[in-house]
């Protein structure tokens, strides 16, 4: 047997050296069988002719060598074993065992034969033959590999018990092997025991502390049983480990955005920014971060820099152009909606941006433009209605009420026809009109509150029924208390409030309803990202209050964001005159 370990390990080094000028007789002659056949040859130079074909890819050739060397040499059990190996190779699993076991027969101690015989038994699912085979007389593996195998083929056929006893003899016997740890975590978490998994985990990283792969699974293993905190501790345990491994930080991010833990996940993503520049899905998620917590400048320098390796990032264009707006770059936020192509679904989306820039601008006709084009890709009733309000503002008022009133028609119980409806009169000036309307739209839903929050600002603005007023913008909030345009109505009816009390003496009342009215007003400001008209509300306050310099503050950075003029005509006036009554 020693000799045939010589020939078969060594083959591999010296190959046909051996063979001198015999090397040509592996070719098969043009009128006869190959003369590569020697039947008088000792078996060792079948072995050298099965290597030859295997290394040149004939495996029928080296099969047919193979079979020469066993008639041969029968009794060879590393013969017996190459033949199970190549058959295994060829899917000839019966053929393969038969082979396994000869070798078996003729060397019962030999551990490469029993790992062989073993594999075959694992890929036919037969775990009685496999455990008769790695298991001993006491019932415990002969060997750690053994041991490995019957793991491995218990998990396989879903024997997780068995498994489970076979990993707790290998952590005995091997409680220095980091794998044997692994080993029982594994099939603990496969029974559903996450806890006991993570302490086998922990033992293993005791053997193995500078192992991320483990952490890893520790990690993973929390964040599925929900201890989200837990899992981001392991992260950071991996990160004092090594402070600069990509995959952590990409996980430690992962885990902080679930846990809806969005200042930490900038964090982290600013450190894979800093040392992996070239990531660029890192940085489009750090730009989308930015945008979400109001960091609109800092979210705009992240998704121009993906869009300036990656151009058709449509997505990205297009959350561009709406941080550009928050930030009031209106020119550089239509150059970004324009990038957007017109089968992205983000297009129509992105139209309805850009009418709403030229609206921002008094640019009505360009606006409408705009819009029915996003009407081409997107049909919709909201667009359908803003277009509406655009054909009023660009002067077909009656167009607009008519096709309105159509629509009205065939749907008179469609609240949101009737608000617009009332919008459109609001346009014109035509107060008590659009308040009629918005009342219509309330009787068919009593929780529109577009229409709640239109009528108690209007109210607000002509400083008329007040207490009613609040009452419908209490609503309104209630329904929608993320809005920070309500919000906004809230505060200035409170500011109205304020406002005749203060005119009239009575300080002491006016200045409580101020201090309500600037504090919803600066939840507003925080909610919208920035507002011209709520800056200039909140400046408004604070010059009821004689706070004159943060006034100025305020009205400057209403000039700042870009104005309204339909909305706020005396802005200018009021900025000018105190910037000249503080010089």
């Amino acid at each position: 047997m020693n000799r045939w370990l010589r020939i078969i390990t060594r083959s591999a080094r010296i190959g046909l050296a051996l063979l001198g000028t015999g090397c040509a007789a592996f070719r098969a002659a043009p009128d006869g069988p190959g003369r590569e056949i020697r039947p008088d040859a000792p078996a060792e130079y079948d072995v050298l002719v099965y290597h030859e074909h295997i290394a040149e890819g004939r495996p029928v050739e080296a099969m047919a060598a193979l079979e020469r060397a066993i008639a041969k040499d029968e009794q060879s059990a590393p013969l017996h074993r190459m033949m199970a190996e190549m058959l295994a190779r060829n899917s000839e699993l019966d053929l393969a065992v038969e082979h396994a076991r000869r070798a078996r027969e003729l060397a019962p101690d030999d551990p490469e034969v029993r790992s062989i015989l073993a594999q075959l038994y694992r890929i036919q699912q037969n775990a009685a033959e496999a455990e008769r085979l790695l298991l001993g007389e006491n019932g415990e593996p002969i060997d750690e590999e053994s041991a490995r195998l019957l793991y491995e083929i218990y998990l396989e056929v879903g024997q997780l018990d068995a498994g489970l006893e076979i990993a707790g003899w290998m952590t005995e016997h091997e409680p220095e092997e980091p794998r044997s740890w692994i080993y029982q975590a594994n099939v603990l978490e496969k029974l559903e025991r996450p806890l006991d998994a993570e302490q086998s985990l922990r033992k293993s990283l005791e053997v193995d502390p500078a192992n991320l792969r483990i952490y890893g699974a520790l990690a993973r293993s929390m964040r599925n049983r929900g201890d989200r905190e837990g899992a981001i501790g392991v992260y950071r345990e991996m990160l004092r480990q090594a402070p600069d491994d990509h995959a952590t930080l990409f996980a430690l991010a992962e885990a902080q955005i679930n846990d809806e833990d969005v200042e930490g996940a900038i964090e982290t993503l600013e450190r894979i920014e800093a040392g992996y520049p070239n990531d660029l899905e890192s940085v489009k998620r750090l730009g989308f971060l930015l945008y979400e917590a109001h960091r609109f400048a800092d979210a705009v320098l992240r998704f121009e820099r993906v869009l300036a390796h990656a151009p058709r990032e449509y997505e990205v264009a297009f959350f561009d152009g709406v941080a550009l707006r928050r930030a009031n770059r209106d020119d550089e936020a239509a150059r970004a909606f324009e990038r957007v192509a017109a089968h992205h679904e983000y297009y129509a989306e992105a139209r309805t941006q850009l009418a709403a820039i030229h609206e921002r601008h008094g640019r009505y006709p360009e606006a409408l433009a705009e819009v029915q084009r996003a009407l081409e890709t997107e049909p919709s009733r909201e667009l359908e209605l803003y277009s509406a309000t655009l054909r009023s503002k660009t002067g077909d008022f009656d167009g607009a009420v008519a096709y309105l009133e159509g629509l009205l028609e065939s749907d008179p119980e469609d609240d949101d026809l009737l608000y617009n409806l009332g919008v459109v009169y609001g346009e014109r000036d035509r107060n008590q009109e659009a308040i009629r309307y918005m009342q219509r739209a309330l009787e068919k839903n009593p929780d529109n509150a577009d229409a709640l929050n239109f009528i108690g600002y209007t109210w607000a603005e002509q400083g008329e029924n007040l207490e009613q007023a609040e009452q419908y913008i209490v609503r309104a909030i209630e329904l929608r208390p993320d809005n920070g345009y309500i919000v906004d109505s809230l505060g200035w009816v409170y500011y109205m409030r304020a406002r005749p009390l203060i005119e009239s003496g009575d300080v002491a009342a006016g200045r409580q309803w101020l201090s309500k009215a600037i504090e919803e007003l600066e939840r507003a400001h925080e909610l919208t990202g920035g507002d011209p008209v709520i800056s200039e509300h909140i400046g408004d306050a604070y010059l009821l209050l004689d706070q004159r310099r943060r006034a100025l503050d305020k009205f400057e950075e209403a000039a700042l964001l870009g104005p309204r003029p339909d909305e706020q005509p005396e802005l200018r006036e009021k900025l000018e005159s105190l910037r000249r009554e503080l010089e």
